[in-house]
């Protein structure tokens, strides 16, 4: 299983699609706030995101309370304008998969808690800025799921 750790995200529509993810996948959700939106069940089913049930979440009150519940696990971060491709990284089950905000993405301070091989990006066709953030976590979990054999 992997864990999937959304840095403050902001868009409640996004963060339903990464819980159907998580459900289809056994990955783990790992939400660190603040959040930009609510976790109440109606605000939930109202954004789609009544998938909580099927999934592991775990909402965290900062960065640093994830790190210390997931402190065995390696991180790698996967931001645009990382290192190197997610496809290029050898992931093992366990791994923390860490993904930004739509916004602003990962702050330079939390990128630096990272080793820098473990960071990751997408290709992209020059001049665009960034996927989706649901996209993207949804093509890096495929990646290490299917390194692992779908296991």
């Amino acid at each position: 299983m992997f864990h999937i750790i959304l840095h403050q995200p902001e868009i409640p529509p996004n963060t339903g699609n990464i819980i159907r993810l998580c459900a289809n996948t056994g990955a783990a959700l790992h939400l660190v706030r603040p959040l930009g939106f609510t976790l109440d069940k109606r605000s939930l089913r109202r954004a789609g995101l009544d998938y909580d049930d099927l999934a592991t979440v775990t909402v965290h009150a900062d960065l640093a309370a994830c790190r210390a519940a997931l402190d065995w696990a390696r991180w790698f971060a996967i931001e645009t304008g990382g290192g190197r491709a997610h496809s290029e990284a050898t992931f093992e089950p366990g791994d923390a998969l860490l993904f930004g905000s739509e916004r602003t993405g990962l702050p330079a301070d939390v990128l630096e808690t990272i080793p820098v091989g473990h960071h990751l990006s997408l290709p992209m066709r020059a001049g665009n800025r960034s996927l989706n953030l649901s996209n993207a976590v949804a093509v890096v979990a495929y990646e290490a799921w299917r390194q692992c054999g779908y296991r």
